[in-house]
């Protein structure tokens, strides 16, 4: 939980070219958006104040924790997500998801790059590319200022 900052000028763009837009509006687009990627938002609540999203609710894993959160960050205007989101208790015991780290791209970056730079291969941004579906399409497709979830290798 906690406060993670994005880039405002880079990413999806969702909202109009007025800085007028309502915080209702806005957070209704952000839910559209989240939607087109296949997420299940049902007991998830979304609010914008200006330039900061919060994000509150239940998710069913720390995977799709982190694809909200970034999914959400990485849209134009947005600066901040305001984590307030749990992982469901499971009945099953299971060992706890080891943390992700994040990671901004900046310019000349590629997937296999920062593979590279964070596992010592670049052979293993295949691993990087998959916890940032569906946000990512492809993996030639990232920009600077996107942020990227970074998994722990297992």
């Amino acid at each position: 939980m906690g406060l993670i900052s994005f880039m405002k000028n880079a990413g999806a763009k969702l909202f109009g070219k007025s800085d007028e837009e309502k915080n209702e509006e806005k957070a209704a687009k952000i839910a559209s958006h989240l939607k087109s990627y296949g997420f299940n938002i049902a007991d998830l609540d979304i609010a914008v104040d200006d330039e900061t999203i919060t994000l509150a609710g239940e998710v069913d894993s720390l995977i799709t924790k982190n694809r909200l959160i970034v999914a959400v960050g990485n849209v134009e205007g947005i600066t901040k997500v305001d984590d307030r989101l749990v992982v469901k208790a499971v009945a099953v015991v299971t060992p706890p998801e080891p943390e992700k780290q994040f990671y901004t791209v900046v310019s000349g970056d590629t997937l296999s790059k920062i593979a590279k730079q964070v596992y010592g291969n670049a052979n293993k941004y295949p691993v990087i590319f998959e916890a940032n579906t569906p946000m990512l399409k492809h993996p030639d497709k990232i920009y600077p200022g996107q942020v990227l979830v970074i998994p722990p290798l297992d």
